[in-house]
């Protein structure tokens, strides 16, 4: 596996790296997406929830990059607050970011990564506050051609060791 492919599934559970990594003669082929994800908070729209579709069986994960201040905003504490699930699977809110415009317009959040569905608010303040991100999405397609299966026997095949015979002895030299 390459090296950023390797480095791109960081963020996968245990379970689907182990997969993906191809352990033994397992195989699982991935497919990785990422799109560009935006919202604004503001007086009138106070909260944004990301969510995904509960039917697809692929990996997402929102990587949030920066939260700022955007034009019109006033000098005033904007805090912006995420509600998410813990491992336990409870709902916790939790604040991540205090912006105001006279001392910190913006945050940087270095791929802050959240499982969905999440849900951003304005706690309190008037923006508008712009939240940007990347949307991930890891796809592990478990049909394996026939095509493939049989490059597997091949490559299994080629690997299988030979015994070693010992060398024969010449005879009639000193």
């Amino acid at each position: 596996m390459a090296a950023g492919t390797a480095a791109d599934l960081a963020f996968l559970s245990e379970e689907n790296r182990t997969r993906a990594g191809g352990v033994g003669s397992l195989r699982v082929p991935v497919t990785m997406d990422s799109f560009f994800f935006g919202c604004e908070l503001s007086g009138r729209t106070r909260s944004f929830t990301f969510k995904v579709e509960e039917e697809d069986d692929a990996e997402h994960v929102l990587a949030l990059t920066m939260l700022c201040l955007t034009e019109g905003a006033k000098d005033e504490c904007n805090v912006v607050e995420v509600v998410a699930r813990n491992h336990e699977h409870q709902e916790i809110a939790v604040p991540v970011a205090n912006l105001k415009l006279s001392c910190q317009p913006m945050l940087s959040l270095d791929d802050f990564q959240l499982q969905p569905p999440v849900t951003f608010r304005l706690k309190s303040g008037s923006g508008p506050v712009r939240i940007t991100g990347r949307h991930q999405i890891v796809t592990m397609n478990n049909d394996i051609s026939e095509e493939e299966e049989s490059e597997e026997e091949v490559s299994e095949e080629e690997t299988e060791l030979y015994s070693i015979l010992p060398a024969k002895k010449k005879r009639g030299r000193p």
